[in-house]
């Protein structure tokens, strides 16, 4: 188990004033049994009084509003988080062949995580990949999940400024290229257009060694904690995290935020404001483990600030950056 201290701060800056600034934001860690939460805090700057819930998908949702002219507005959520070992993938069972034996099941189920959305249509193009899959599977669901997996790890490059924030994967289809909200949304929509439940995970991603080999990890790392993943349902074993940015199975290093279909469910920061000020957004986002200063395991306490914003004219506040 690992220990991991988290600060994820979101900073607009508006080049006049706004008002009536309305934000929702999904930055509380996942607490279930491979991941516990052991404390959060979110504070705004300016200061507001918020509310929370839990959205369809179980995460948690923080809401709040401020009303009066500001010039700024800064959200910061602290936490620490407590990663328990993963179990390994699981290899074997159930056949490829009798996956439709299943799909009305599945269908009912978990019909949100099969259907198409707008950042995971399913094009035409993502059969080439779907049959490579199957080809290198070794027949079974799970060795087509894992294949899938490696083969967008191996066929997109990792080219940061490829794609945007509100790319659909016909935009990576397109250059064989983008960043991890993109890996993820390839994979899920090739799992999906095969039948299979797939959501999309977004977290953090904790070095572990400064001087570790592996430079794919260490330039995800380098441009940003943030990323993504996915989990696909495999009806014999249930969910299973797969990484395809880095081309390997989840690890200690991954902290889960929130699930949805796509990105657009799990934005982390969101809302709207009035005026005519444009705005400018910057985003820090520090993890690590929680240690003291003998080496010992700490218990850090949580903070966060979350601003506003006003005006004359609603606009829409930028989503969060890109999760690279």
């Amino acid at each position: 188990m690992n220990r991991y201290h988290l600060v994820h701060a979101t900073e607009f800056r508006y080049d006049g004033p706004v008002s009536e600034s309305y934000n929702e934001v999904r930055l509380r860690p996942i607490h279930d049994e491979t991941q516990s939460c052991l404390s959060f805090r979110l504070l705004t700057d300016p200061v507001s009084r918020g509310t929370s819930y839990r959205d369809s998908f179980g995460n948690w949702v923080h809401q709040f509003n401020i009303l009066p002219e500001h010039h700024h507005l800064k959200i910061e959520a602290e936490s620490v988080v407590l990663a328990h070992d993963i179990p390994a993938l699981p290899s074997g069972g159930m056949k490829l062949s009798d996956l439709e034996d299943h799909r009305v099941e599945l269908e009912e189920e978990f019909l949100d995580f099969i259907m198409p959305t707008g950042y995971v249509p399913h094009v035409p193009q993502l059969d080439e990949l779907i049959e490579a899959a199957s080809r290198k599977s070794g027949g079974t669901v799970s060795g087509f999940v894992k294949e899938a997996s490696l083969l967008i790890h191996e066929k997109f490059k990792y080219v940061k400024g490829a794609t945007h924030v509100n790319s659909s994967i016909q935009d990576s289809l397109a250059v064989w290229a983008g960043v991890c909200q993109d890996f993820a949304h390839l994979l899920l929509g090739v799992v999906r257009k095969r039948g299979l439940p797939a959501r999309y995970v977004s977290g953090y991603l904790v070095p572990q060694n400064a001087a570790s080999p592996d430079a794919k990890l260490q330039e995800v790392i380098g441009g940003s904690a943030s990323h993504a993943w996915a989990e696909v349902y495999l009806p014999e074993s249930g969910w299973i995290g797969l990484d395809p940015t880095l081309g390997k199975p989840l690890g200690l290093q991954h902290v889960r935020i929130a699930y949805g279909r796509d990105y657009g469910d799990v934005a982390p920061v969101r809302g709207v404001y009035k005026g005519h000020a444009g705005q400018r957004l910057s985003v820090d986002v520090s993890v690590r483990p929680a240690i003291d200063d003998d080496g010992r395991e700490q218990l850090s306490e949580n903070k966060v600030t979350v601003p506003e914003s006003p005006a004359i004219v609603e606009r829409v506040q930028q989503p969060a950056q890109q999760q690279q």
